[in-house]
């Protein structure tokens, strides 16, 4: 579904991301770990048109997509959830949701928009509670659903998830990967970028470790939940 090879990029003098290949299958979910600064975002931020790369190729389906504009990006099925959500505060909830089925609302397809608008309450019904709030006002959980709503609303192929765990209670952080293995279990094709290794690679089918802009592991995720350099540097330890 989704395929890196060699890509290198980076900001100004500095390359974040050196001959980094990676796959992701269809309907299925690869998880990508490593502390800070490894690259990970960079990643993500590739494939979804934000950063050129330097070099290297990034296909969705077997086409080059390599340097589309983050429009043309969404527009052939890959939607990007951002870190930190990125939100807009000041507009409702449903406003938010709306947003995300942009480029199908412009092309008139107004019925569509809305029974993808009710399946996502039906994912998330705290978001049907709130839809007219203000999206400012919502608790950090609330607000990670809403970000993966409007990411769902752009009728996606791929979903790229960048660190939806960060900042939420341990009870929040399982519900959320429950959501991840719902929709795999949907046909979502899932590409996850997160510190919460053990949770990230127990969700996993295929995993990858970053380190300094460089992938220096991959295979199944209960393959690098078991293996001993995993544990050491990212599980304390502990399988």
């Amino acid at each position: 579904m989704l395929e890196l090879v060699g890509v290198s990029a980076g900001y100004g003098r500095l390359l974040a991301l050196r001959e980094v290949s990676v796959e992701v299958p269809a309907g299925r979910v690869a998880a990508v770990i490593g502390a800070n600064g490894a690259g990970k975002t960079t990643l993500l931020r590739v494939i979804s048109g934000l950063l050129p790369p330097r070099s290297g190729h990034v296909r969705l389906n077997g086409q080059d997509i390599t340097g589309w504009s983050p429009e043309r990006v969404v527009a052939s099925g890959v939607a990007h959830v951002p870190e930190r959500r990125q939100l807009f505060g000041s507009m409702r909830v449903e406003d938010n949701l709306l947003l995300g089925a942009y480029l199908r609302l412009r092309g008139g397809r107004k019925r569509e928009v809305q029974e993808d608008l009710e399946k996502v309450y039906a994912l998330f019904p705290r978001l049907r509670e709130r839809r007219r709030q203000m999206a400012a006002t919502l608790s950090g959980g609330e607000q990670q659903m809403l970000a993966l709503g409007r990411a769902l609303m752009a009728r996606p192929q791929v979903l790229l998830l960048d660190e939806p765990s960060l900042g939420l209670a341990p009870l929040l952080v399982r519900e959320l990967f429950r959501v991840i293995r719902q929709l795999r279990d949907q046909g979502y094709t899932v590409l996850l970028v997160e510190q919460n290794a053990h949770q990230a690679l127990r969700v996993a089918d295929v995993a990858y470790v970053m380190e300094t802009g460089t992938v220096t592991l991959k295979g199944s995720g209960a393959e690098l939940l078991s293996a001993p350099q995993v544990q050491a540097a990212y599980l304390g330890g502990t399988g």
